[in-house]
Parts: C-alpha cells; structure tokens; sequence
C-alpha cells in the first residue's frame, strides 16, 4: 500500500500530494516521496536537483518559468506557511491563462506537482517560511522568465490579509505581464 495520496487537479497535470503521517509521542515520520508510488499515480518524472530557500512574511516569489529548459517542481514547505500558485502556459492546453493555488504549511504537509510548462511562485504567510522542492532538470542561468504575480488577465486570488507589505525581488517588481511572456 502507498505511503502517498495524489489527487489530480482540474489544471492538466497539476497534483496535490499527501504523504502518510505515522506519528505517537515521539514525534512522526512520513515518506516525502516515494518513486513507486509517484508512478503507480501516473507520475513518472525524474528529479536531478533539490532546493530550499528560507523567506520571510510577505515575500512573493514568482510568478517564474523556465524558456527552453522548463524544470516540472515538487514543492512543500517545511516550516511555516505559503500560499503557492501555479499558472498553465501550455499554449495549446484547454486551460491556458489558468491558475491554481493551495496553502502550504509544516502542519498539512501537503506537496503541490508543477510539471513542465507552468509559471511558478509563492506568497510567505507566515513570519517565516522554509520552502523545499525537487526540480525535474537543472536551472540554466538566462533561462527563465517572469509574468508579474499581480496581472488582472490571471487574476490570482492571493490571500494578502495580514500582509502588509508585499516583499519582490528587483527582478520580479519588473515581471511583464501575462500577455507578453515569451517562450
């Protein structure tokens, strides 16, 4: 029996994972990704690189993707909370300009899957967020692109109560918008 549950999402490809917790008084342990599970879900990605970064309250992150070398991302977060979004890019998908997102937290341990051909990113609702995820092939400095996280044509429902300050990176305060990105 599988230590995860997958449930596909409306967005083609989009998957929430949760793995089984096996807790007591000591604490718990629970399998963060199980390569036979993973395919008996129909999920046969091969990861290459794992990546953590620690933020803080109201940073956004995002919205990002990659031009010729588009990276597929199982991302969780280990301690703290997010809300964290995926937009499908996929030219000839049914659900082109469509976004889906879920919170993250260290207490729902849930997995968000982003495969290849979707723009990326996160909000830190929480103080502080540590958010961990697995890439599908290796970041390419000059590969990547931006669609800017606030863009009406998206409209991301993006859950700014207690959010003071929305916190971007120069490169992201520039993001075009959706109707401009490029593959």
């Amino acid at each position: 029996m599988g230590q995860i549950k997958v449930t596909k999402l409306d967005i083609e490809g989009l998957c929430v994972i949760e793995p089984a917790v096996h807790g007591d008084s000591r604490g718990y342990f629970m399998e963060t990704y199980n390569q036979n599970d993973m395919h008996e879900n129909g999920l046969d990605m091969v990861f290459v690189q794992d990546n953590q970064s620690m933020s803080t309250k109201g940073v956004l992150r995002g919205l990002h993707y990659q031009k010729k070398y588009p990276q597929g991302k199982l991302v969780r977060v280990i301690k703290g909370s997010v809300f964290d979004v995926a937009v499908d890019l996929r030219k000839n998908s049914k659900t082109f300009g469509k976004w889906f997102g879920i919170e993250l937290t260290e207490e729902n341990k849930k997995q968000f899957y982003i495969p290849e051909g979707f723009a990326h990113g996160f909000l830190v609702l929480s103080d502080t967020a540590e958010f961990c995820y697995k890439v599908t092939d290796f970041y390419h400095p000059g590969d990547e692109g931006g669609i800017m996280w606030n863009d009406p044509a998206i409209g991301i429902e993006w859950p700014l109560d207690g959010i003071d300050e929305i916190k971007l990176s120069d490169k992201d305060k520039v993001n075009p918008e959706f109707g401009s990105f490029v593959f």
